[in-house]
């Protein structure tokens, strides 16, 4: 009679903002030592995570990419882009159980930290109560933004606060007020908003803009001298807080 197969483990490992030399020591072994990968992507893409792990996966080792079946062509609001990713998601579920259930590893590879609004957060909640899984935490992108502008971005008391460009301009503007210091993801598109909703809350000249942080083309500018400029996904806005200081 055969032995019962010992199940595998999914790892969601955690790549940093994008220079390889800030991944963990754990990072590092895990993805350089990994048989199975796996990493979301848009259709037609290379992936961001793929993208920055690309020198350091073994030659030999099995990839999945997990394509995402919408991105921006649905808006969030629509019930059909909720519908779309949850269908998505539960099939990504299903790849990977199937991996572990043949007693195979997978080490899924994550932007940044894989759970700071990372789609890896996704699988987890769906895998984390049937089979072993394990999570590798990581330099967030906003850590290596605010890094990027060369000042601190929280000073004793300060409260910070992180906000996504997809938000309403009144929600962002009202969080945006209310805050010491302050990070806003998830750009791109919402550029425009994103700096009415500054204005508004009159930390528009404050504002720094930080694209690619850590990466090769990173660049850092006051967001007031961009005027007009389109921006990428991978952007962060970075205002810095002032507070208690000895």
């Amino acid at each position: 009679m055969n032995s019962p197969v010992t199940p595998g483990t999914v790892y969601g490992v955690g790549l940093g903002p994008g220079d390889p030399d800030l991944l963990s020591v754990r990072a590092d072994r895990l993805v350089r030592g990994a048989t199975h990968v796996a990493f979301f992507r848009k259709a037609g893409r290379p992936g961001q995570a793929r993208t920055l792990a690309n020198d350091l996966l073994p030659a030999d080792t099995i990839e999945h990419a997990l394509e995402y079946p919408v991105t921006t062509e649905i808006p969030l609001t629509d019930p059909a882009y909720n519908q779309a990713l949850s269908t998505f998601y539960a099939e990504c579920t299903k790849r990977l159980r199937a991996l572990t259930d043949a007693g195979h590893d997978v080490v899924v590879l994550c932007e940044g930290d894989p759970f700071f609004y990372g789609s890896f957060m996704h699988l987890y909640t769906r895998l984390k109560d049937d089979i072993p899984v394990q999570v590798v935490p990581a330099i967030t992108g906003m850590s290596g933004a605010w890094t990027a502008t060369g000042a601190p971005i929280t000073w004793g008391d300060d409260i910070l606060t992180v906000l996504m460009g997809t938000l309403d301009e009144d929600i962002l503007a009202r969080n945006m007020a209310s805050a010491d210091a302050l990070v806003v993801m998830k750009i791109g598109r919402n550029i425009d908003k994103v700096r009415n909703a500054l204005r508004t809350a009159g930390k528009y000249d404050a504002a720094w803009l930080v694209e690619y942080a850590t990466m090769p083309n990173q660049t850092v500018q006051k967001l007031s001298d961009t005027e007009g400029k389109v921006t990428p996904y991978f952007s962060i806005i970075i205002v810095h807080g002032h507070g208690r200081r000895p």
